[in-house]
């Protein structure tokens, strides 16, 4: 029997330590020699830049484990790696190398994507204390120095602060990760591997963005707008907005998609569709701005506490004018594009604030596990590939025909498997996880 099939056996930790670790595995990979294969290129096709392959197993550091990776999922900084945008990520694989030590390993001419992985321990370094072989785990992206003072104030705010498989090497769409031991969490028991896999990067930087002392503080009665909201990061700020006591108001471009939102409990929901009428760059203009402040109080009677913004370019100065006097715009992104264009007199002279807000820290992925351990916030998995149809679902994702999140199977044979504690399934009900695949 191989390492990978007792892991998929479900053996127990003693036989896994008992196994060799695989020489080599397959992985999603971006090759360095492809790096200008999109120069000049009108569609820059994922699926002709992502590579599945052999690749060899990374020395493990004394920090480190390795997790056999049951499942994993699609992020856009997948997407922008794939793209080689804005920079090539093996720049920052090559300013790993340059710190030397441990780091060195990332600086090679393949670079294994994927920030999201739910999975077995197999291996744990001589210096890991909370983990043993054979824990499922899920892996959260934020990849720190703990030896920075700042990372002792949060870990997002450390120097050299990384996202796991974008910046670093070694991410989660493959067979086997290393990671950090501080980048792990107990696998959530009501859960398959596949929704576990989709949780970490997206549901926790909308908890940053809103619940976090960190973030915009939200509050109960707060309405908030949420641009994407069928999105990956738009669906979990939808739940923690409506468990928070806010009143969510959802931004989203079909009539499926708005009914999709009913489905998850939003009663507000304003087809962008409808209010551009075919004019793709009305909501850039003053009369889009305020034709959507007006949807927004038909809505729900009031201007936006919060605007939750990740779309970026087409939608940030339409964000600015639609939050109330004194209100807040926090952004994680820019999907549309990085360059923002707002009229600054609605910010200041309405004592608005803009607030930047990236990834979580450990903390803050630690309150979203609970919260998903108990139900109050559920997966949003809406399709899962199969491992050899990575580059397909990665497709997807950049050409937006999703909703919610993309999982990816990597060791699991199927969907379904994973689910340790089928009784707290069924006091959540099984049609809550299925919300977005129906």
């Amino acid at each position: 029997m191989t390492l990978s099939e007792a892991v998929v056996a479900g053996c127990d930790g003693e036989l896994l330590s008992s196994l060799p670790l695989p020489e080599r595995f397959p992985a999603a990979t971006l090759r360095l020699s492809d790096v200008e294969m999109f120069r000049g290129a009108t569609d820059k096709d994922v699926r002709k830049s992502l590579h599945i392959v052999d690749v060899p197993m990374p020395a493990l550091a004394p920090d480190e484990v390795v997790v056999a990776v049951m499942a994993s999922a699609i992020n856009y900084n997948t997407i922008w790696s794939a793209m080689f945008e804005p920079i090539p990520t093996f720049r920052f694989l090559q300013q790993m190398g340059k710190l030397g030590g441990w780091e060195a390993r990332h600086d090679l001419e393949h670079h294994i994507v994927g920030s999201d992985a739910a999975g077995v321990v197999v291996r744990t370094g001589a210096s890991v204390r909370r983990w043993n072989v054979g824990d499922r785990v899920i892996v959260t992206p934020a990849y720190v120095d703990e030896q920075d003072p700042a990372t002792h104030h949060d870990g997002m705010m450390g120097e050299q602060q990384r996202a796991w498989g974008f910046e670093t090497n070694f991410g989660g769409l493959a067979h086997y990760t290393v990671v950090r031991a501080s980048q792990l969490l107990p696998k959530p028991a009501l859960l398959t591997w596949e929704e576990a896999a989709v949780n970490s990067l997206c549901a926790a930087t909308a908890y940053r963005m809103l619940v976090s002392d960190r973030g915009a503080r939200m509050k109960q009665g707060d309405v908030v707008l949420i641009w994407g909201a069928t999105g990956g990061l738009g669906s979990y700020a939808v739940q923690f907005v409506q468990n928070g006591g806010g009143i969510p108001v959802s931004v989203v471009s079909s009539a499926e998609k708005a009914e999709i939102l009913r489905k998850l409990g939003c009663a507000a929901v304003i087809d962008r569709s409808e209010l551009e009428q075919g004019d793709r760059t009305l909501l850039q203009r003053p009369e889009g701005w305020r034709k959507l402040g007006t949807a927004i109080r038909a809505a729900v009677g009031e201007d936006p506490h919060i605007v939750f913004e990740h779309v970026g370019k087409a939608t940030f100065a339409a964000s600015v004018y639609v939050c109330r006097r004194g209100g807040t715009v926090v952004t994680c992104g820019s999907s549309s594009g990085y360059e923002h264009a707002f009229d600054n007199r609605y910010l200041w002279m309405k004592l608005k604030r803009i607030i930047g807000s990236h990834g979580a820290n450990l903390h803050e992925q630690r309150e979203v596990n609970r919260l998903i351990n108990l139900g109050h916030v559920v997966p949003v998995l809406s399709r899962t590939y199969t491992f050899a149809e990575v580059s397909q679902a990665a497709r997807s994702v950049q050409v937006n025909e999703h909703v919610g999140k993309v999982g990816v199977l990597c060791l699991a044979p199927e969907p379904g498997l994973g689910v340790t504690d089928p009784a707290a399934r069924s006091r959540v009900g099984e049609s809550r996880f299925h919300l977005f695949q129906n």
